[in-house]
């Protein structure tokens, strides 16, 4: 059979070519790309947000987060609903930039070069000879300034989409007392509660009510699935290890950064100015020049007298009073010819008149405290981790190539890959799909976590793929054993359900005494018994249930006193007495003032909320993903 492929492979290779190129023609490159290319997630004016764009802005975002906040809950960060609000994000940024782009908003030179100037975090990739650093610049941002220019002309402009409806928000007078207002609301109530616990010693339940909610509720008690797992984690620490440094580098690198290892050289100078700002004119600056002169000469006759010239003559407020005292400098400190006369002095030495753009100086040398550097043991393991940190980055994208290779490999084994990078495999028990509360580091991934309870991972118990679990940070892992979800034993649950079953049925016994006291004393108030008045509002709850509090302020106030009864679910029920409304003390004006101004801004958001769903009507945005709950799943 080979021998006729290798006879007739140009007519093979013609037969194959008129059987594929037709397929491509009737069904498009994209079916021969991954199941139809990339997942769409999300549309906006036409435009697609695929799930590798949705990852890779999710990635930015978390990175960023944990770099501002170290000891944020991982598993936050990696919820289903932290995905879906950057999706979010994405969906209001791509639609609020095509709605620049259609009204022709633009930002100018002019404005964004403003901009850069005052920003404080781009001075710091500037050169001491004030050119800008762009290799550090794309180092420590993860973009070029070209893309960092693009993105804050975007926000700019969709800023300026949104200041149009948000700057020109009204809120009446009217508007913010009623709302402000309704916040303060207050009324006077008594409560009469009526308490499952009182009702608990009336309630039997039997053996067969147990059983029978067992079996009507089987769900509710269930063992979730756990698995005993082994993993790895490789990071810039354990790339580190496998960095070798030797002693002469270790000895050159202490020799090219000595000064950063000991302390400069400081000097204690005072001085006498004589002020002449470099502005000045002429004739004021010679004059200011003369001044000077002729003090250098008093204290170059009588060196004692320095510190009481200075008192009576310098212009310079700071020092003047302390006899032109600067106390102790080092090199940098001051203007460079300021600087370069006083390193060039001796001990106890006065310098000539220097002149600088403040004016023209007399320092005289009081004292010096030498530099120290430390030996090089001293100082040995400091710079073993400065270089070892250096190297780190370009060290751990080799290892993450490795490590990525080896847990591939040799799927039923971590040691190679342990082996090879010296890295230490460690090992978790009860180990769930979701993360539990508390739970930190690689455990705390949901992308580990899927990774591990993938068909795969289960089945064969074979090692996960290499994941990124944060910046600069893969792990794999594998199921050394599994345990199922399985329905828990009646025996291990009776208990719990007994309680449980107690609960609800003296729940029902206080809500139907509750609304039995309810319209016995609606219709004759005699014999009512109530707790204590208390005054309660939404911000001053006096330990009163929310239900109770929304109830009492629902109350029709023109027919006081009133009685509401409140179903407060498991907590039994409760009758409220409303007596009367109690007037809000009012507030002084400051803080009216600033009332008023949360409720502008209240307002203000709402409108942009609603110009934003317009532009999304308008826009066609879609997220074409489901929304997941609002809260994570949690553990049983």
């Amino acid at each position: 059979m080979f021998d006729f492929f290798r006879k007739y492979n140009k007519i093979v290779m013609i037969f194959l070519f008129l059987l594929i190129i037709p397929s491509f023609v009737l069904f498009g490159v994209e079916r021969y790309q991954g199941s139809g290319g990339e997942v769409k997630v999300a549309r906006v004016d036409g435009q697609n947000i695929t799930r590798p764009e949705w990852d890779a802005q999710h990635r930015l975002e978390t990175d960023r987060i944990r770099q501002q906040s170290p000891n944020v809950d991982p598993t936050l960060l990696e919820s289903d609903v932290m995905r879906y609000a950057t999706l979010e994000r994405m969906v209001r940024d791509r639609v609020l930039a095509a709605a620049a782009a259609k009204s022709n908003v633009t930002i100018s030179e002019e404005r964004l070069s403003r901009i850069f100037a005052q920003d404080t975090g781009l001075a710091a990739f500037r050169t001491p000879d004030g050119k800008f650093d762009r290799e550090s610049f794309q180092r420590v941002t993860g973009r070029t300034p070209e893309q960092y220019e693009a993105s804050m002309r975007a926000e700019l402009a969709t800023q300026q989409m949104l200041l149009g409806v948000t700057g020109t928000a009204f809120t009446p007078p009217a508007l913010a007392a009623a709302t402000i207002n309704a916040f303060y609301d207050r009324r006077e109530i008594q409560v009469a509660r009526f308490s499952p616990e009182s009702f608990a010693s009336k309630v039997t339940v039997s053996d067969a009510d147990v059983e029978a909610y067992y079996k009507a509720h089987t769900a509710q008690f269930q063992a979730s699935e756990q698995a005993s797992i082994e993993y790895l984690v490789l990071d810039l620490e354990a790339a580190k290890k496998n960095i070798s440094v030797n002693e002469a580098d270790l000895k050159t690198y202490y020799e090219q950064n000595t000064a950063r290892f000991g302390t400069k050289e400081e000097r204690r100078a005072s001085h006498i100015l004589i002020t002449a700002p470099a502005s000045a004119p002429a004739a004021d600056r010679a004059k200011a020049k003369a001044k000077a002169e002729q003090l250098l000469a008093e204290v170059k006759k009588a060196p004692a007298t320095f510190a009481d010239v200075a008192r009576k003559n310098s212009q310079d407020p700071g020092s003047a009073e302390k006899g032109g005292d600067l106390d102790f400098v080092t090199r940098g400190a001051m203007v460079k010819p300021f600087e370069d006369a006083l390193f060039a002095l001796k001990k106890g030495d006065i310098s000539d008149v220097v002149e600088t753009e403040f004016g023209y100086h007399i320092i005289r040398l009081a004292d010096i405290k030498p530099a120290v550097v430390p030996p090089f043991e001293q100082v040995r393991a400091t710079i073993e981790n400065e270089v070892r940190s250096q190297q780190a980055t370009q060290e751990f994208a080799k290892a993450a190539e490795t490590f990525t290779d080896a847990v591939y490999q040799q799927p039923d084994s971590l040691k190679p890959a342990a082996e090879k990078l010296r890295l230490t495999i460690q090992t978790a028990s009860n180990v769930s799909r979701t993360p539990p509360p508390g739970a930190a580091g690689v455990l705390a991934n949901r992308n580990f976590l899927n990774a591990l309870f993938a068909a795969d991972s289960l089945d064969r118990k074979q090692n996960t793929e290499a994941i990124e679990v944060g910046s600069n940070q893969l792990a794999a892992g594998r199921v050394t054993q599994y345990t199922p979800a399985h329905p828990m034993p009646l025996a291990e649950v009776k208990d719990k359900i007994r309680a449980q079953l107690i609960t609800e049925r003296a729940a029902v016994m206080a809500k139907a005494e509750g609304e039995a006291k309810l319209a016995a004393w609606t219709a004759k108030a005699d014999g009512a018994t109530f707790g204590a008045p208390v005054t309660v509002s939404r911000r001053e709850a006096q330990a009163q249930p929310l239900a109770v509090i929304d109830a009492a302020l629902r109350a029709d106030a023109s027919k006081l006193p009133a009685l509401v009864g409140v179903d407060l679910g498991t907590q039994g029920y409760a009758v409220v007495r409303v007596t009367k409304v109690v007037p809000r003390t009012p507030s002084a004006p400051e803080q009216t003032q600033q009332e008023n101004a949360q409720v502008g801004q209240s307002v203000a958001a709402a409108e942009e909320v609603a110009y934003y769903n317009l532009l999304k009507e308008r826009f066609k945005a879609e997220i074409l993903v489901p929304k997941p709950a609002e809260t994570l799943p949690m553990a049983r």
